[in-house]
C-alpha cells in the first residue's frame, strides 16, 4: 500500500492540469515525516487545507464547489458519465487488407472511425506508405471516405478490404507529389528548425538508443555493470563553470540525410497545353537522380510515365521504355537504384520512429538555437510560401476557409451529453489550432510587407490589413484613440487584454454570446492583432452597428436588453457588477460589463462582444487617482506609482483569490457572531431547530454544530482586506485561524453563492435566481439575518441577504460618469478595488515568496516564475516589488535562487522593451546585422561592440521620396548602429526603475553578472525565447575583451511570439481531477482507471499531443511505478518525456522534471547505463536553464550519486552527493531532515569506500538533526543509530587488522573484512525516497483497520451520507506506521 504518490494536488477548481505539482518534494521534503499529503500543485493549492498566513484563503481548493471535485461516486451526474464513456469505447475488431502487390494483413479497427482513417493509416504503413490515390472496396463496393465503420453494411470481424487503385486528378496528383515529398523528408529535422507544419525537436532517442521497452530484456543483466561508463563530460561534474551550448542538440544519427534524389521539382513545362490535357496530362515533374541522371515524368490520369521532354526542348511523347506506374515510387524504383535502396531504407528507419516524435504539434513550438542546415530544393516548399493556403486545405473545397463560420459553429454545436461535448471540444480545439497558424502566418506576411493594406493611403502606422479571412491591425494609438490612456502603450497593452477577455468569456462559454478568434503576434518589434471578420461589419460605419457599450470610451453609451440578458449569465463567474452608467444626454444606461465592451449583431444574427480590453477591474495599486487614498498596506509599499497606461487591470485569478479569501472571512464572522448569540440565548438554537426542514435548512444546524465546537484561538491581527470592518466587527474577525470552516458545512444559502461549476464549465443558475426565496425561509429569525447582514457589509457583499462579491468595471475609467442614486454603491465599489489591490500585495506576493520558501513552488526559469506568478493573481509588473520583498525577507539566502531568477527575468524583460522599440527602425536587409550588435551590446564584454552596415552597393542612395507607402518594417534609417553597450545598459537600469519601479544596479552585463550571479548562456536564452531569436548553434565567447561574440552569420531567424486562446477538455479534466482525488484518497486502482479514462478523452479531444496529456501520462507512470508495474511505467514515462520536448521545448524546466523521472523508472527497470545518460542530460539542461545554485539540483544530484553508487563509481558518486549536501544545507537550512538524508547517502559511499572515519562523522551529522527534530523514539532515530553502531565495529575491525598487519608484517592472520557494494534494491530504496516515493509496509492488523475503514466509507457512500473530504487529506494517514 501506498502512502502518497506527491504528482497528485487536491482537485482544485481553478488549477489547470498543466502545472501539475512539484516533483520530489514528499515527506522529507517538507522537514516533517509524517507523509501528509502537502505536495502542492505549482499553483499552491495545497493538499491539506490550511489557510496560509492566515489570511491568504486562497489555498484552499474552492470549499463550496460543486461537487466535481469530489469523488466519481458522489455525483450521479457523474455516474452518467461513466455509462457514457462505456458507449464511446465501442469494441473493436479485425479486418483484412488487400493491396496491389503485398500480403493481406490484419488491422485493428473500431466502429467510430471513418474509412479516411484507414486511408491514413496506409499512407503511413511501410508497405503501403507510397499510395495515395485510392479506394477501399468490400465486395466490389467502393466505401464512401467520410462514413463511419459502423454504418457500413456488411462490414464485420475478418471482413476483406480491397485496395483498388483509381485514377488521378490534377488535385490527386499533387497530394501524391506532397505525400512522396514528406516521405523522403521524414528523417529531416529542418522542419522543426524553421519552426514550420507544426514540426519541432525531440532528443530523447539519442541518449535512450531508439525505444526502451525492449533494451532492458536485451542486455543480460549480469555483465551490464562492466559495459557502462560512467564519467560524465566534464562540463556536467559539479563545481564546472563551463556551459557549452553545443550538446543543447546531440547529434542524432539519424537525421544523416540518406539522399535518395538529387532534385524533385515541378518542370518549367507546367501546365499542359490543351492538346496534352486531352491526352490526360496533368503535369509534368523535372527529377535529377542519385546517379546523375536528368528526368522529365508526365502525372496522368492513368499514373506516372517518362516523357522525352529535356530542359528546353517540349516532347510529352512518352519514352520507351516509359515505366507506367501508378506511383511516382514504383517509377523511380525502377530507374535509379540508389533510390530503390535509400527509400527502403528510409521507411524502414521511419516507421521505427516513436509516433511521438512525428506527429505535429497542435501549437508550432520554435527552437531558440539551430545547427546550420543546407538550404535543398524543394517544389513543394516553394509553392506553399505564395499561396494563401495551409497545409492540406485543399481538401477543403472554396479554397479560403471563413474562419469566423468556423469559429462560430463550432461553438454551437450540441453539447448535452459527453460523446457530443466531446465531439464539440474536438471541432472547437481544432479550428482554434488551425486558426492560431493562420493568424501567424498573416501576421508574419503583413509585417514583412506581403500583403496590401486595405487603406493604402495612409501612413504605415494606421494602416489595416485582411488576408485569408482574418483581419489584421498594429498595435499603435491609431486616431489618438487611446490618447488619454497612454497612447501607443496602451494601443500595445490594449490587444493582450482583450485576449485576456476573450479566454475569459470563451471559458463561461454562455450560449448564443459569440467572442471572435483572436490571436495576437509579436513580429520583428511589432505587435499584430488577428482577428476573426464578424460577417457584414466591413459595409457599415462603426457607429452604425455597435448597439451595445461606446466606441468613444463613455461619452455615448448605448445598451440593449437580449446583450443584457446574456451577459447576465457572465456577471456571476466573472464576478462583473450589472450597474448604469450615464449617457451622452444624462440617462442611466444598463450595463453588465465595461462601456468600451462593445455589442454588434453580425449579419448572421449572432450577438457578437469584442473589445474586452476591461473585462477585469482596474488595478489601484498602478493607477493613482486624485484624491483616492489607497489602503495602508499598499501606501507603505509606496504604491500607487506610475505605471505607461492606464489599462493596467486586476488578473482574473486574483479576482477568484480575494473572492475566495473574503468567503472565508465572511463564514468566519457569521459563525462566530451566531456562536455569541448563542452564547447569549438559547432560544436562538430552539428556533432552529424549528425552523422548515427544506432542502436549504439541513444544513444550517450542522454548520452551527460545527462552529461551536472552535477552539477559542489566539487573536490573529486583522489583515489589510479587513479595512473597512467597524470596530466591533472586527473582534468577530480575532478568532483563531484554525477555525477557518474549512471543516465545516457552509450554511447553504452561503455555499450556493460560490460559483458551481457544471461538468462542461457553464454555470448553473445558482442561488441567484433562488435567492428571495430559499434564503427567507432560512433566515426567519431575525437575529440569523442580521448576522448575515453584518457579514456581507464587512465583506463588501454586492448582496445584503449571502455572499456575493462582484466587481464594476468602470470604476476609475476616465470619461464614464454615474448616477447620482448609485453614489454610494460606487463607493463600497472604489472600497473594494482598493481591497483588492491591497490583497494583492499583502496577501499575495508574500504567500508566493513563501510557497517558493518552502519549495512548494520552485520556478526554474522565467516562464515558471511567470507562470507561479500568474496563477496567484500577480501580474509581471509587480516584478520589482516581490524582488523587493524577497530582497528584504530573514531568510533571504534561502531564496537566492528565486532573486536571481527573478532578476534576470526583469533584465530580459527590460531589454525586451528595448528591442522592440530598436527593431521597428531596422530596415529588412540589415536585420541579421542589427539583432548581432543588440545580443552584442547586450552580452559581450567587448566594450565597443560595432555594428556593421551592409554594404554600400545595397543600400539605394536615392531616397524614397513616396516615404508613405513602406512596408512597416522598411525603416531606412541606421540609428541602431550607434549604440553602445553602455547606452544599452544605461537604457534597462532606468526602464528597470520606470516600469517595475527596480532599482538594478549595474552599468554592464558583468557587472550584472558579478552582482546577481546569472549567467550569460541563461540570459541568451531568456532574451530569445521572449524575442523570437534563433541563433546558431556554437560555442560563444561571451567574456573575450578583443572581439564580440556575435557576427551577424549567427542570427538564423527571427519567429513570431503568438499568444491564442487554449480550449479546455472539461470533461477529459474532470476525470483528471476525480481520479487524482481518488489516488490521494488511496484508491490507487480506481483512480488509475479514471486517471486513463483521462487520457482516453483526452485523446479524443487534443489528438495526440498536448500539454495536459503529458501530465496525465506523468501522473500514470507514477501509479504504474507505484504498484509495482515497471515497464508500463517506464513505456508511459518515455511518452511523457517526447511530448514534453515537442509541446513544451528541449530544455523546459518541465521536460528536466520527466528526464529525472524517467532515469528512475530505468533503473528500476535495470537499464543503469541509461538512467545515467538521462540524469546527466537533465543536469546539463539544468545547467543551461538555471545554473548549479537551485534547491532542485541537489535533488538532481542525489540521483546521479546513488545511480553512481550503485554501479561503483565511489569517488564520482562522492562528487555529485556531497554537491547535493551543501546546496541542501543551503536551501532548507542545516538542520533539515533533507540534510540528514545527504548525511546518510554521503555516509554509505565512504562506507563502501572503506573511509569509516569519513562515514562515522556524515551518519552523526544526521543522527544530530533526527535526534533534535524528531526525537529518540523515532524510528528514523534509531534506524540512524543503528547504522552508527554498525559503523563503529566496522571501523573497529578495520583498525584492529591494519595493527595486525603492522605488527607481523606479511604473516599476519588478516581477519577477512566484509566490504559492501551496494545491493540494487537499497539503492533503488534510497532513490524512491529523495524522490518521494514511500511504500508503506503494513501488518496484518493495519491491512484489517484498512479494509475496513474502506467498507465503512463504501457504506456511508451508498447511502449518500459522505462526500469525501475535499481537501484530500489521507485521514488514514496516523493509523499507518511509516517508513521512510
Amino acid at each position: 500500500m501506498v502512502s502518497k504518490t506527491d504528482d497528485i494536488p487536491a482537485s482544485v477548481p481553478s488549477c489547470s492540469p498543466v502545472d501539475l505539482p512539484r516533483e520530489g518534494e514528499t515527506a522529507n521534503g517538507k522537514d516533517t515525516i509524517e507523509t501528509a499529503l502537502k505536495d502542492p500543485c505549482a499553483c499552491g493549492h495545497r493538499g491539506d487545507t490550511a489557510v496560509m498566513n492566515g489570511d491568504a484563503g486562497h489555498d484552499q481548493a474552492e470549499e463550496a464547489d460543486s461537487k466535481q471535485d469530489g469523488t466519481a461516486d458522489a455525483d450521479p451526474a457523474e455516474d452518467a458519465n461513466e455509462q457514457e464513456v462505456i458507449v464511446i469505447q465501442d469494441t473493436g475488431f479485425t479486418v483484412k487488407i488487400q493491396a496491389p502487390g503485398t500480403e493481406p494483413f490484419d488491422l485493428q479497427v473500431s466502429p467510430q472511425e471513418m474509412v479516411q482513417e484507414i486511408h491514413q493509416v496506409l499512407m503511413d504503413r511501410e508497405d503501403t506508405c507510397h499510395r495515395t490515390c485510392f479506394s477501399l472496396q468490400l465486395d466490389g463496393n467502393v466505401l464512401d471516405n467520410f462514413a463511419e465503420l459502423k454504418s457500413i453494411e456488411g462490414l464485420q470481424e475478418g471482413s476483406l478490404l480491397k485496395v483498388v487503385e483509381e485514377p488521378y486528378t490534377v488535385r490527386e496528383a499533387r497530394i501524391h507529389v506532397r505525400h512522396i515529398r514528406d516521405l523522403l523528408k521524414s528523417l529531416d529535422p529542418s522542419d522543426a528548425y524553421n519552426g514550420v507544419d507544426c514540426n519541432s525537436l525531440s532528443f530523447l532517442s539519442v541518449f535512450t538508443d531508439g525505444d526502451l521497452g525492449d533494451t532492458g530484456n536485451r542486455k543480460k543483466k549480469g555483465n551490464e555493470l562492466e559495459q557502462i561508463d560512467c564519467t560524465p563530460p566534464e562540463h556536467i561534474l559539479p563545481g564546472s563553470k563551463e556551459r557549452p551550448l553545443v550538446p543543447l542538440q546531440p547529434q542524432n544519427k539519424d537525421w544523416k540525410p540518406m539522399q535518395c534524389l538529387k532534385v524533385l521539382t515541378m518542370s518549367g513545362w507546367n501546365p499542359p497545353p490543351g492538346n496534352r490535357k486531352m491526352h490526360g496530362d496533368l503535369m509534368y515533374l523535372y527529377i535529377v537522380t542519385v546517379e546523375d541522371r536528368h528526368i522529365s515524368i508526365t502525372a496522368s490520369t492513368r499514373g506516372f510515365y517518362l516523357n522525352q521532354s529535356t530542359t528546353y526542348v517540349f516532347n510529352p511523347k512518352p519514352a520507351n521504355p516509359s515505366f507506367l506506374s501508378h506511383s511516382l515510387v514504383e517509377l523511380l524504383s525502377q530507374i535509379s537504384a540508389a533510390f530503390k535502396k535509400n527509400f527502403t531504407a528510409l521507411q524502414k528507419k521511419r516507421v521505427q520512429r516513436h509516433p511521438f516524435e512525428r506527429i505535429a504539434t497542435p501549437f508550432q513550438v520554435y527552437s531558440w538555437t539551430a545547427p546550420q542546415i543546407d538550404h535543398a530544393m524543394d517544389c513543394v516548399r516553394a509553392e506553399d510560401a505564395y499561396t494563401s493556403r495551409l497545409g492540406y486545405e485543399e481538401h477543403i473545397p472554396g479554397q479560403t476557409r471563413d474562419w469566423n463560420e468556423e469559429l462560430q459553429t463550432t461553438r454551437e454545436l450540441s453539447r448535452k451529453n459527453l460523446p457530443e461535448r466531446l465531439l464539440r471540444e474536438r471541432a472547437i480545439f481544432k479550428v482554434q489550432s488551425d486558426f492560431a497558424a493562420a493568424a501567424t502566418r498573416g501576421a508574419m506576411a503583413v509585417i514583412d510587407g506581403n500583403v496590401m493594406a486595405i487603406n493604402p493611403g495612409e501612413e504605415t502606422r494606421m494602416q489595416m490589413f485582411i488576408w485569408n479571412n482574418i483581419f489584421f491591425s498594429l498595435g499603435f494609438d491609431v486616431r489618438d484613440h487611446y490618447r488619454e490612456l497612454g497612447g501607443d502603450a496602451a494601443a500595445h497593452a490594449a490587444p493582450t487584454n482583450d485576449l485576456n477577455g476573450v479566454r475569459a468569456y470563451s471559458a463561461v462559454d454562455v450560449e448564443g454570446l459569440y467572442t471572435l478568434g483572436t490571436v495576437v503576434v509579436d513580429y520583428r518589434g511589432y505587435r499584430v492583432t488577428a482577428q476573426s471578420i464578424i460577417p457584414g461589419i466591413l459595409e457599415r460605419e462603426q457607429e452604425q452597428s455597435v448597439i451595445y457599450g461606446s466606441i468613444d470610451f463613455g461619452k455615448t453609451v448605448v445598451s440593449h436588453p437580449k446583450y443584457l440578458e446574456l451577459l447576465e449569465k457572465t456577471s456571476r463567474p466573472l464576478k462583473v457588477q450589472h450597474h448604469a452608467v450615464l449617457n451622452e444626454k444624462d440617462t442611466a444606461v444598463e450595463l453588465c460589463s465595461s462601456v468600451e465592451c462593445k455589442g454588434i449583431i453580425g449579419n448572421d444574427g449572432r450577438h457578437y462582444i469584442l473589445d474586452l480590453l476591461r473585462t477585469f477591474p482596474p488595478d489601484l495599486n498602478y493607477l493613482p487617482v486624485e484624491g483616492e487614498e489607497l489602503a495602508p498596506e499598499s501606501q507603505k509599499l509606496g504604491f500607487p506609482r506610475q505605471h505607461r497606461h492606464r489599462l493596467a487591470c486586476l488578473r482574473q485569478e486574483l479576482i477568484e483569490a480575494f473572492v475566495e479569501h473574503r468567503y472565508l472571512l465572511f463564514m468566519k464572522m457569521a459563525a462566530l457572531q451566531l456562536m455569541q448569540q448563542k452564547a447569549n440565548k438559547d432560544k436562538t438554537a430552539a428556533l432552529l431547530d424549528t425552523s422548515p426542514a427544506d432542502a436549504e435548512s439541513e444544513s444550517k444546524p450542522q454548520a452551527l454544530d460545527a462552529s461551536e465546537k472552535v477552539p477559542d484561538g489566539t487573536p490573529t491581527s486583522p489583515t489589510s482586506s479587513e479595512s473597512t470592518l467597524t470596530p466591533d466587527d472586527l473582534e468577530a474577525t480575532t478568532v483563531s485561524e484554525n477555525s477557518a470552516p474549512e471543516n465545516q458545512e457552509a450554511p447553504a444559502e452561503l455555499k450556493s453563492e460560490v460559483p458551481t461549476a457544471n461538468t462542461n464549465g457553464t454555470h448553473e443558475p445558482s442561488a441567484a435566481e433562488r435567492q428571495n426565496g430559499g434564503c427567507d425561509s432560512l433566515l426567519e429569525d431575525p437575529k440569523s439575518r442580521e448576522v448575515v447582514l453584518n457579514a456581507c457589509k464587512a465583506v463588501g457583499s454586492i448582496s445584503n441577504t449571502s455572499f456575493d462579491i462582484r466587481f464594476n468595471p468602470d470604476i476609475f475609467s476616465p470619461g464614464v460618469r454615474f448616477p447620482e442614486d448609485s453614489t454610494e454603491d460606487i463607493q463600497k465599489q472604489k472600497q473594494l478595488l482598493k481591497d483588492a489591490a491591497a490583497f494583492l500585495v499583502s496577501c499575495q506576493v508574500p504567500s508566493f515568496v513563501k510557497d517558493c520558501l518552502d519549495h512548494s513552488s520552485l520556478p526554474m526559469d522565467g516562464a515558471t516564475m511567470t507562470e507561479g506568478l500568474h496563477q496567484r493573481g500577480i501580474n509581471m509588473r509587480y516584478l520589482g516589488a516581490v524582488l523587493e520583498f524577497v530582497d528584504n525577507m530573514p531568510a533571504k539566502a534561502q531564496l537566492e535562487h528565486i532573486y536571481r531568477i527573478g532578476i534576470s527575468e526583469l533584465i530580459t524583460r527590460c531589454a525586451k522593451h528595448i528591442f522592440k522599440t530598436y527593431l521597428q527602425g531596422v530596415e529588412l536587409s540589415a536585420l541579421s546585422a542589427a539583432v548581432s550588435h543588440f545580443l552584442n551590446c547586450l552580452l559581450s564584454s567587448y566594450p565597443d561592440a560595432m555594428a556593421h552596415l551592409p554594404a554600400d552597393e545595397l543600400v539605394s542612395r536615392r531616397k524614397n521620396r513616396k516615404r508613405r507607402n513602406r512596408v512597416p518594417g522598411g525603416g531606412d534609417n541606421t540609428a541602431w548602429a550607434s549604440l553602445t553597450p553602455g547606452e544599452l545598459w544605461k537604457n534597462i537600469t532606468s526602464e528597470a526603475q520606470s516600469y517595475y519601479h527596480f532599482n538594478l544596479q549595474c552599468e554592464s552585463v558583468d557587472q550584472a553578472v558579478e552582482k546577481y550571479g546569472l549567467q550569460k548562456i541563461t540570459l541568451l536564452r531568456e532574451i530569445s525565447i521572449k524575442t523570437g531569436i534563433q541563433i546558431l548553434i556554437k560555442e560563444y565567447n561571451f567574456d573575450s575583451r578583443h572581439k564580440p561574440a556575435f557576427t551577424e552569420e549567427d542570427i538564423l531567424n527571427i519567429f513570431p511570439v503568438v499568444k491564442h486562446v487554449n480550449p479546455k477538455a472539461s470533461d477529459a479534466f474532470h476525470f483528471f481531477q476525480s481520479g487524482q482525488a481518488k489516488v490521494q484518497q488511496g484508491f490507487l486502482k480506481e483512480g488509475c482507471e479514471l486517471i486513463n479514462e483521462a487520457l482516453n478523452l483526452f485523446n479524443n479531444v487534443y489528438g495526440a499531443m498536448h500539454v495536459e496529456i503529458c501530465a496525465c501520462l506523468r501522473l500514470l507512470a507514477r501509479l504504474n511505478y507505484i504498484m509495482g508495474d515497471h515497464p508500463e511505467a517506464l513505456s508511459n514515462q518515455q511518452k511523457a518525456v517526447l511530448m514534453s520536448e515537442r509541446v513544451l521545448g528541449i530544455e523546459h524546466p518541465n521536460t528536466i522534471q520527466e528526464y529525472m523521472h524517467l532515469a528512475l523508472y530505468c533503473f528500476a527497470n535495470g537499464q543503469l547505463s541509461t538512467a545515467l545518460k538521462l540524469l546527466y542530460r537533465a543536469r546539463y539542461l539544468m545547467l543551461v536553464v538555471c545554473g548549479e545554485d537551485h534547491p532542485e539540483m541537489a535533488l538532481l544530484d542525489s540521483n546521479i550519486g546513488l545511480v553512481l553508487h550503485g554501479v561503483m563509481e565511489y569517488d564520482l558518486s562522492l562528487r555529485f552527493l556531497e554537491n547535493a549536501l551543501t546546496i541542501n544545507s543551503k536551501y532548507h537550512g542545516p538542520r533539515s531532515l533533507k540534510v540528514a538524508l545527504s548525511h546518510h547517502l554521503v555516509a554509505r559511499v565512504y562506507e563502501s569506500k572503506a573511509e569509516f572515519r569519513s562515514a562515522l562523522q556524515h551518519e552523526k551529522e544526521g543522527y544530530t538533526i533526527y535526534k533534535n527534530q524528531v526525537g529518540e523514539a523515532h524510528e528514523k532515530t534509531k534506524e540512524s543509530s543503528e547504522y552508527l553502531k554498525y559503523l563503529t565495529q566496522q571501523a573497529v575491525a578495520l583498525q584492529r587488522t591494519m595493527n595486525e598487519i603492522y605488527k607481523n608484517g606479511s604473516n599476519a592472520s588478516i581477519m577477512p573484512l566484509k566490504f559492501t557494494a551496494p545491493s540494487m534494491a537499497s539503492v533503488l530504496e534510497q532513490l524512491n525516497i529523495i524522490n518521494g516515493i514511500i511504500f508503506i509496509p503494513l501488518s496484518q492488523k493495519d491491512l484489517e483497520n484498512l479494509k475496513a475503514e474502506v467498507q465503512r466509507r463504501q457504506l456511508m457512500q451508498d447511502s449518500g451520507k459522505i462526500e469525501e473530504p475535499q481537501g484530500g487529506q489521507l485521514e488514514l494517514d496516523d493509523k499507518l506506521p511509516v517508513d521512510d
